[in-house]
């Protein structure tokens, strides 16, 4: 099939290389030093084990245009990236294309389909114009979840560290041709894709953890054992899990693991920096309005009281408005003593 990846990043490339090295037709949608690379040398996939792969067999523009029409279109930035790529995605777009979301957080479509009084309710938050929702429009998109871990190294590598699961699912919870069609060419190249009738609930299953240890992780720049073995921010990350739980619920979500579990989960991690840390300190735009403030709409939307989320949402904007009015990154340096 024809695939179209909008980016290049740890997750684009990631997705890219595999499904290039199974024999898929992809061109990646990039720009600057991984347009080059990629045009270049194709890409190379690090494995966790060191082993390395090339796929030769890519295409990398710059123009959609060039690109032409496609089967399938993945979307591989970050939520607050979108926007600025939507004039151009319908460049690609043919009768049957089907665009595939692998952002973070609460999607931009989450009410098309949904049913009940919030049906076909905008989230502003992640889509403040609705342009993004104009240009790729929810009847195209086949909703993912990702949960691999991996890292661009240098432009045009790729190094998978762990992961392999791709959860995909239609927004009706259908099981129909085109989203199994989606899950086989991604189990062709190695990954787990089960198609959920109940996509939401698997978003809000990752969004749970992110929404919680990310801001708190860039406020306080602490790893993920850190937080979770600190009882003060342990119980701050269990309070505000709590109310995005209540939230959920009210948009008929049920989880599938305990609080409690997905806590030990975070903390068995260890010493990772969550993505957001690792955006602050790097001086990029921390993603936090698809991770948190869209729950907190949400949260408006449903009448449900979210203190412990308001707050920490507040301060994470404050931080990253501070960062980008003083052109500024954070970072903690260890002192040296004399």
């Amino acid at each position: 099939m024809k695939i179209a990846i909008i980016g290049a990043g740890a997750i684009g490339g990631l997705v890219g290389a595999k499904l290039a090295l199974a024999g898929e037709d992809v061109t990646f949608i990039v720009r600057g030093a991984n347009l080059e690379a990629i045009g270049r040398n194709g890409i190379k996939l690090v494995s966790a084990e060191g082993e390395e792969q090339v796929a030769r067999n890519v295409k990398a523009t710059d123009r959609y245009d060039e690109a032409g029409p496609q089967d399938i279109v993945v979307l591989a930035m970050k939520a607050h990236q979108v926007e600025a790529v939507a004039n151009d995605v319908p460049k690609l777009f043919g009768p049957d294309t089907v665009v595939v979301t692998m952002q973070n957080g609460i999607p931009y479509w989450y009410f098309h389909q949904h049913g009940g009084a919030l049906a076909g309710t905008p989230v502003r938050s992640v889509d403040p114009s609705g342009l993004v929702a104009t240009k790729i429009p929810a009847q195209r998109v086949i909703g993912c979840v990702v949960y691999p871990a991996s890292e661009l190294i240098a432009p045009g590598v790729v190094k998978h560290i762990e992961g392999d699961r791709f959860p995909v699912g239609e927004l009706d919870g259908s099981a129909s041709e085109r989203v199994n069609r989606v899950a086989a060419c991604f189990t062709g190249a190695g990954f787990k894709a089960p198609v959920l009738d109940n996509i939401r609930a698997e978003i809000w299953l990752k969004l749970w953890g992110n929404l919680t240890f990310n801001p708190i992780s860039s406020l306080s720049h602490s790893t993920l054992v850190d937080i979770c073995q600190y009882p003060p921010s342990r119980d701050l990350a269990a309070a505000m899990m709590r109310e995005a739980q209540a939230v959920a619920h009210k948009l008929g979500i049920e989880f599938r693991v305990t609080l409690e579990k997905r806590i030990a989960g975070a903390e068995k991690v260890g010493k990772h920096k969550t993505s957001m840390l690792q955006d602050v300190e790097a001086g990029r735009a921390p993603e936090i309005d698809a991770l948190v403030g869209a729950v907190v709409e949400l949260a408006r939307l449903t009448e449900t009281p979210t203190p412990h989320i308001d707050t920490v949402y507040s301060l994470v904007k404050l931080l990253a408005r501070t960062m980008e009015d003083q052109r500024g990154r954070v970072k903690l340096h260890e002192m040296t003593t004399a």
